[in-house]
């Protein structure tokens, strides 16, 4: 299973990202994606999660209302898009999948990519 993430970069604070996992070797339509973040010190944290369609999606409380999951099973990539950044979302973020549950705790995910660095200046 590969999971490879892209898209980080450094933004101004208020600015947008687009992130993006491309997949291969899992059935992606039956897994459950997620991505998460870990900043320098800090645990590992649950960003947003979404279910095999995407018709259900999770998120973190610190992204809510500004940070959207999305996924293409037709093209095994889930997506990320960041909006009003702030420096305080200054970490490394990964994808990750697993098979069923219905926990987003790092332990429960089966699967995880590199990370991609996102860096908000303010």
């Amino acid at each position: 299973v590969q999971l490879q993430a892209s898209g980080g970069g450094l933004v101004q604070d208020g600015g947008s990202l687009r992130l993006s996992c491309a997949a291969s070797g899992l059935a992606f339509s039956r897994s459950l994606m997620a991505w998460f973040r870990q900043a320098p010190g800090k645990e590992r944290e649950f960003v947003a999660g979404s279910s095999w369609t995407g018709g259900y999606t999770n998120y973190g409380d610190s992204v809510k209302g500004r940070f959207t999951i999305s996924r293409d099973n037709d093209q095994s990539t889930v997506y990320l898009q960041m909006n009003s950044l702030k420096p305080e979302d200054t970490a490394e973020y990964y994808c990750a999948a697993k098979i069923f549950g219905r926990t987003w705790r790092p332990d429960d995910m089966a699967y995880w990519g590199k990370g991609t660095l996102v860096t908000v200046s303010s």
